[in-house]
């Protein structure tokens, strides 16, 4: 390996100025690890902006699928990617090139194991495999979701533990030249979300020093609209947390009152409507069968478990995740109650699902309350299919393996249930309600049509 030994009279500031400048001008390359939901439409906005970029992804499909000009996320069309690779974007599983970008910008999954404890191996597998490629002066900024403290615990000390030559992270504004610079930055992605442009929505940086801080402060700016540094790295991650768990916390308390609503014969969701007229202190959440995605499902447990090393108990957050987990159960119920009206019992019915992904019209399984509930159901006896446009199979996945295929709206009355956990825009739900026997409504998506076929929950 080529180890980049830095000239001893340059110093960090003239580095961050060197790289600011380069940032500045749109010379600057950047390099984007991880090329899915975050990383993929990261990548592309840089190109748009006019940088030479680099995406790397250790998954060769993906890779594959980028370098044949396809796309493999539903909201980027493949003109897109065209676009890019003709602007000179360009994908890679080969490491040795990060030595040439200047900014690196992680963007790997952070899941949870099995004990619900973070898991960050794909955050310090990347880190280990990166660091014998860096040189003076780089920037790496980490914007996977995590608990406070990721970034200067785990980054920080990974990279200087495997960098082969002397570099060091810089720390307290120092002026040493053989150093590179780390910063978080939170992804806030909202897939389906064609209301606010991506470029549109404000980007928190933390440095782990001041030098830091203003390089990724210049490396955002030059994309979105508006960035807003704090303090530390530790700030960044605690935002971030704030923002999904109060999110986590609202949806908790609405899924709750829901199931108190149906107990009492009440509708939750003209409740919410109700509500929603009062101009202030009050915002709407809405209920549903479970929580999905990457990181509302998960944060509660990534800040609970760093909590713990506080003697900190978080006894609110933790009730809002167990909640939220415990809502595709109740869904399962609530279907089982819904036949039975019916005299059919769950073992032996024959159930269609409408929709899978995690949130209406986008193509993303992750964390999917659907995937909990058509596992109950099946483990319950009911013969499941399931129909959704954006997944013409399910296979194995990091926690399922349902070998599904999608099957056709057609003949819905031989089902003895038609449920709805995903309220695509493209389904005709009037026509379904007129050809199901019975319907299941977990998203309200049949409101306003009038049938003692529908059964809301």
């Amino acid at each position: 390996m080529h180890t980049v030994i830095p000239d001893q009279s340059i110093s960090a500031t003239l580095l961050k100025e060197v790289t600011i400048a380069k940032l500045q001008s749109r010379t600057a390359n950047i390099g984007v690890i991880g090329l899915g939901y975050v990383g993929l439409p990261l990548a592309l906005l840089f190109t748009e902006e006019g940088f030479p970029v680099t995406g790397f992804d250790i998954d060769s499909t993906k890779i594959d699928t980028l370098v044949s000009l396809r796309s493999y996320i539903c909201r980027i069309p493949e003109t897109e990617i065209a676009l890019a690779s003709d602007r000179g974007f360009r994908a890679t599983s080969n490491f040795m090139w990060i030595s040439k970008m200047d900014a690196i910008v992680i963007c790997v999954p952070t899941p949870l194991t099995e004990y619900r404890e973070p898991d960050l191996s794909y955050v310090t597998e990347t880190v280990k495999s990166i660091a014998p490629h860096l040189k003076a002066g780089q920037l790496v900024v980490l914007e996977s979701t995590t608990y406070p403290g990721t970034t200067e615990e785990i980054v920080v000390p990974l990279l200087e533990e495997r960098n082969f030559s002397d570099l060091r992270v810089s720390r307290n504004d120092s002026e040493a030249s053989n150093v590179v610079f780390v910063a978080f930055s939170p992804e806030r992605e909202d897939p389906g979300n064609n209301t606010v442009a991506r470029n549109e929505i404000p980007k928190i940086v933390g440095g782990v020093d001041r030098h830091a801080s203003e390089i990724a402060t210049a490396l955002y700016g030059s994309i979105f609209s508006r960035t807003v540094p704090v303090s530390s790295t530790t700030v960044a991650e605690m935002t971030k947390l704030l923002e999904n768990i109060y999110r986590c916390v609202n949806i908790a308390l609405v899924n709750e009152l829901k199931l108190l609503c149906l107990r009492m014969n009440i509708d939750i969701w003209e409740v919410i409507a109700a509500a929603a007229t009062k101009p202030f202190g009050f915002q709407p959440f809405y209920p549903g069968p479970g929580l999905g995605g990457h990181c509302i499902p998960i944060d509660p447990f990534y800040l609970a478990w760093k909590a713990k090393e506080f003697d900190f108990a978080t006894r609110f957050i933790e009730l809002a995740g167990e909640i939220n987990m415990a809502m595709p159960y109740h869904m399962v119920e609530f279907i089982a109650e819904a036949l039975n009206v019916r005299c059919k019992a769950l073992n032996g019915s024959k159930i269609m699902v409408l929709g899978v992904s995690y949130k209406k019209d986008i193509d993303d399984l992750r964390e999917s309350p659907a995937i909990t509930i058509i596992e109950a159901l099946q483990k319950s006896g009911a013969i499941v299919v399931y129909n959704d446009p954006y997944f013409p199979k399910i296979g194995k996945g990091r926690k399922y393996d349902l070998q599904m295929q999608c099957v056709p709206l057609e003949q819905i009355s031989q089902y003895d249930c038609v449920v709805i956990l995903t309220d695509h825009s493209s389904y005709d739900y009037q026509k379904i309600v007129d050809e199901a026997q019975l319907v299941v409504d977990t998203r309200n998506a049949t409101s306003g049509i009038l049938s003692e076929k529908i059964v809301r929950c």
